[in-house]
């Protein structure tokens, strides 16, 4: 007899089955720990007494199965799958199979076949490692920042985003801002805050959002800056991308860690507002910094202190933009008509450049050459323009913004034909003409006519 491969299963009855045979153990307790009936023990037990301990392996090991797919059918779905389906997946090719050919092939049949062919790979196989970057030495070195949108409030509130400011050499919180939505503005004004808290880091950390990152190859105008960026350059502050979130994956950790611990200090301060949520902010930032801050690896901080005054800070933490001033001494800005004041200033401006300055507040500033100019609006009313391309990160926002602004202009009636001819009704009705001659109005129009023919004479 040859050589006899066997399980640890069969070996395990063998040796139970053997303590049977030779008196051992009794079939109950045989069944008991093979967990088979006694009927099964006991036929077990008949067939090695007869044809040996050999027979207690299945008689279908080693054998192909009775339900395998034919080795011809397999190779004809390889060579299909190579020839029209070699980017899809195995789900969606065993769809395409089944709908174009009337072949019928389970997906999880159709992965295994794509995997030993080395046509498809396996998600562990495709998994990709991020080796972990080791922290800045210095404080104040590096800052990662990032918005995230979450329901901060739970039920009790709106949705928002909490902008988060985190040192990467110490893992402390720089600046945390319940805000509606990431936009310039909204940086702008965490950024002050920042600022006159710490003072001016060496670069700031961000991924390629709009506002940090002009997505044009050949952008025509700011000098290939976002506003957000133009602001940080006269502050002497760098910018730089990460290309993904594992990147900068301090502040992605320190986001989940927020949406679970400062969500439920939140629950707990039954706090439901972003103004009560900025007031509480900076306590909380005070006692995390506290138990989860680490030394750095340089005692030194390169954070440098930001020598200007509040109005030129401002100016600087603004939307400004350059705008062409035409024949009539207007120019477009946000889909508004602006009309500059006739002067002697403004006459000689036209075909030149003017400098807009857009505050956080709502307050435009026209300027030529640092003098303030005086103006007046045209609105065209048109609050959000049609087709718009919106960010993810903005479409709250915006979607609110539009809701206020519908519910201020209620939906205008159509126009008819009378009333596009100025059509005024007379009051008379369709069918059998109304008797005037009693009617009041007619009846004083009568004898007023009367009484002056009788003054006449």
């Amino acid at each position: 007899m040859g050589l006899i491969t066997m399980s640890a299963r069969d070996l395990q009855r063998i040796e139970v089955l053997s303590k049977v045979v030779d008196g051992r153990m009794s079939i109950v307790a045989a069944a008991h720990v093979l967990a088979i009936s006694t009927r099964h023990v006991q036929r077990l037990v008949d067939r090695i007494e007869h044809t040996g301990a050999g027979s207690i392996r299945h008689k279908a090991i080693g054998r192909p199965s009775n339900n395998k797919i034919a080795s011809g059918v397999r190779d004809y779905v390889l060579m299909l799958v190579r020839e029209r389906y070699l980017d899809f997946g195995p789900t969606f090719a065993a769809e395409k199979l089944q709908e174009e050919h009337g072949v019928t092939v389970s997906r999880e049949t159709l992965r295994k076949w794509m995997q030993d062919a080395g046509i498809w790979l396996s998600r562990k196989q495709r998994r990709t490692f991020h080796q972990p970057r080791l922290r800045r030495e210095a404080y104040g070195e590096l800052v990662q920042i990032d918005g995230s949108e979450h329901r901060w409030f739970e039920d009790r509130g709106p949705a928002c985003s909490l902008l988060v400011f985190v040192d990467d050499a110490t893992g402390k919180l720089m600046q945390l801002r319940f805000v509606r939505s990431e936009s310039a503005f909204t940086y702008f004004e965490a950024l002050a805050l920042y600022l006159k808290e710490h003072g001016a880091p060496i670069a700031f950390y961000s991924d390629k959002h709009s506002v940090f990152r002009v997505a044009k190859k050949d952008p025509k105008g700011g000098q290939g800056m976002t506003q957000f960026g133009r602001a940080l350059s006269e502050l002497h502050i760098e910018i730089l991308c990460a290309n993904s979130s594992q990147a900068k994956g301090r502040v992605e950790r320190m986001n989940r860690t927020l949406q679970d611990r400062l969500v439920k200090e939140l629950r707990l301060a039954k706090i439901s507002g972003m103004e009560a949520g900025n007031a509480f902010l900076p306590t909380f930032i005070s006692q995390y910094n506290d138990r989860f801050a680490v030394a750095p690896a340089r005692s030194d901080n390169l954070h440098q202190p930001v020598n200007m005054t509040a109005s030129r800070l401002k100016d600087v933490l603004c939307k400004r933009e350059e705008r062409y001033v035409g024949a009539q001494l207007t120019f477009s800005y946000e889909r508004k008509r602006i009309i500059l004041e006739d002067n002697d200033v403004t006459r000689g401006l036209v075909g030149k450049y003017v400098e807009t300055y857009a505050y956080a507040d709502g307050r435009l500033d026209i300027r030529w050459k640092g003098h303030s100019l005086l103006y007046r609006t045209f609105d065209k009313d048109q609050s959000v323009t049609h087709a718009a391309v919106v960010e993810n990160k903005r479409l709250g926002d915006v979607l609110a913004y539009i809701k206020e602004q519908q519910d201020k202009h209620h939906v205008r009636k159509p126009k008819t034909n009378s009333t596009k001819n100025n059509y005024k009704p007379t009051g008379r009705k369709p069918g059998r003409r109304t008797d005037f001659m009693n009617d009041p109005e007619v009846i004083a129009r009568r004898q007023n006519a009367l009484a002056r023919m009788d003054a006449a004479e």
